[in-house]
């Protein structure tokens, strides 16, 4: 089977494009995997075919007929257009070239009763992937979505990568508690909700010996610094921005942090869950409830709920042993549910049995 990926990115590579990679990493070791992209400092990671295109906007006559072009050229069965503005051109070229469009969705989309997204996501779209089952869930509120076109599929981590980034060794109970976060900076992200919790929490005892790390980048990060100086917890937090490797940090982090508004299942919660951190997540969009089950492998909480946020952070301050088994029943959690060999498998046989039923009806 030959498949074209699409990602107009126009930034840094966040959760979606980390999928992205992993997935056609995986697959092209049975498959032919191209990928077209907007970005260079995002293909730049992928070694497989590979062509930058502008992506201008939804309908960019010259993406579409490059996309028609290298499908053409590399016999492609189906595409899988990875961002909001590939949906569109790649229902076109699918049309076109005759070919599947199977979206890649890792977001909840209230989709209502659009026409326009009647078009985009049910007419032009011959199947959806998704992360989540609450996604699923939300997409067949619309009145024309049907259950049988959307297929929930739990993205893998690479977990080869990550050892080879991060040689394991066994994690120590550190005195200083670590309290991680990763990614962009940006209000969706609520990093603002994750500090001002963390400056509760150091308020609950004198002399708390905890700190936070926050890794990433984005239009929020000289607010979040000034913040942190208004709350006098400048010394206590580090803004190490963007990293190329983030592995070591994490493995040396005991809790993992996501604040979100809105989020499908993040990449970076299920890495850091890898590495054996306690995991304390915002529902945002409910994906997280598949993964993290509270009280067990991890901590549920409602964004803006900063009191409940801080007292989680106090509990696994207060018992080291209850944070280090948290830990590990998260990183059991990932490693039994989120396989790169079973998301492989999935894909395959959910993609096959597309392209099947094509055949038949021809």
């Amino acid at each position: 089977m030959n498949i074209l990926f699409l990602n107009s990115a126009r930034r840094g590579r966040g959760g979606n494009e980390q999928s992205v990679l992993i997935a056609t990493s995986t697959l092209s070791k049975e498959h032919g995997v191209v990928l077209a992209y907007r970005k260079e400092d995002i293909g730049e990671h992928f070694t497989i075919t590979k062509y930058r295109l502008p992506f201008l906007n939804e309908a960019d006559i010259y993406t579409i007929a490059r996309l028609v072009q290298i499908v053409r050229k590399h016999s492609i069965d189906v595409i899988i257009p990875s961002k909001r503005k590939d949906y569109f051109l790649a229902g076109i070229v699918s049309r076109l070239c005759k070919t599947k469009n199977i979206m890649w969705l890792g977001a909840v989309r209230d989709l209502e009763n659009n026409p326009v997204y009647n078009i985009v996501y049910n007419k032009l779209a011959d199947g959806i992937i998704v992360n989540a089952r609450k996604i699923r869930e939300t997409l067949l509120k619309s009145s024309y979505m049907r259950d049988d076109k959307i297929k929930v599929i739990y993205y893998g981590i690479d977990t080869e990568n990550i050892q080879s980034k991060c040689p394991e060794a066994p994690k120590e109970i550190s005195a200083c508690m670590t309290i991680s976060s990763m990614g962009r900076l940006d209000t969706n992200k609520g990093p603002r909700f994750l500090i001002e919790s963390f400056a509760l929490f150091l308020s609950y005892e004198k002399n708390i010996n905890a700190k936070l790390v926050i890794i990433g980048d984005g239009p929020e990060k000289a607010n979040l610094q000034q913040l942190a100086k208004q709350l006098n917890i400048e010394k206590k937090i580090n803004f190490t921005g963007f990293l190329e490797n983030p592995y070591p940090q994490l493995h040396q982090s005991d809790v993992f942090a996501l604040t979100s508004i809105s989020e499908g299942l993040s990449i970076a919660l299920l890495e850091a869950m890898y590495l054996e951190n306690a995991p304390v997540s915002t529902f945002a969009g409910g994906g997280v409830t598949e993964i993290i089950e509270e009280g067990t492998s991890g901590y549920l909480i409602s964004y803006g709920e900063k009191e409940k946020l801080a007292d989680i952070l106090h509990l696994l301050y207060r018992d080291p042993l209850l944070r280090k088994i948290t830990a590990a029943k998260a990183r059991q959690r990932v490693m039994e549910q989120y396989s790169t060999s079973l998301m492989k498998q999935e894909i395959t046989a959910f993609l096959q049995s597309l392209t099947a039923s094509t055949r038949k009806k021809q």
